[in-house]
């Protein structure tokens, strides 16, 4: 379990692997108080530290991962949001995030608005419906306030806004328009939802 607050942005030192994939990451983490099978949120997407050495850690990747994330995006040099997960008694500073991707999906508008970026985030429509204005919702392992949202015909286009703060300490400070994101919708809309389907 995360909170989608960032705590350290890694780099990708390392990808072996045909199908099944090895990413070694580069970190700022003290790794001796990281165990082995311990989780870490990369870009998002809960993974299991499988190898730690000499500041880095290394996560398997199985092509199901791979084909429902951006992963297969990642190379050497690539920067990747990491956060470690939650324990009993943290602040609880965005909301509660599983790193479960629900989607891919693609940022149509990445546009500098006085000191914050304006970015929209196209949604396909099987999704649409579990993005609420004013929600939550994480993008690349990042928490974000959904401002505005536009349905139209292949999905859902929604907003938000990055602050100074957030371009400085996350990967969005290489983002491009095109660029394809891991998205994890807010896991109360998921459940009310499913609820909803079943009434």
């Amino acid at each position: 379990m995360f909170t989608g607050i960032i705590t350290d942005v890694g780099r990708v030192t390392a990808v072996s692997g045909v199908a099944d994939k090895v990413f070694t990451f580069q970190t700022a983490y003290d790794l001796s108080s990281v165990d082995i099978g311990a989780s870490i949120a990369c870009g998002g997407v809960c993974l299991t530290v499988v190898d730690k050495a000499g500041g880095e850690f290394s996560v398997d990747v199985t092509q199901e991962t791979l084909s429902v994330t951006n992963l297969g995006d990642w190379v050497e040099g690539t920067e990747v949001n990491l956060e470690r997960s939650l324990k009993v008694g943290d602040e609880l500073g965005g909301h509660i995030v599983t790193g479960h991707i629900d989607c891919v999906a693609s940022i149509v508008r990445f546009e500098t608005v006085e000191g914050s970026i304006a970015v929209n985030v196209q949604v396909p429509k099987k999704f649409s419906h579990l993005v609420a204005e004013k929600g939550s919702v994480t993008v690349n392992g990042v928490s974000l306030t959904v401002n505005a949202i536009l349905d139209n015909d292949s999905g859902a286009e929604f907003s938000i806004n990055l602050i100074p703060h957030t371009q400085a300490v996350t990967s969005f400070r290489n983002s491009r328009l095109g660029d394809k994101v891991n998205v994890e919708f807010d896991i109360l809309a998921r459940y009310v939802a499913r609820l909803q389907s079943k009434s």
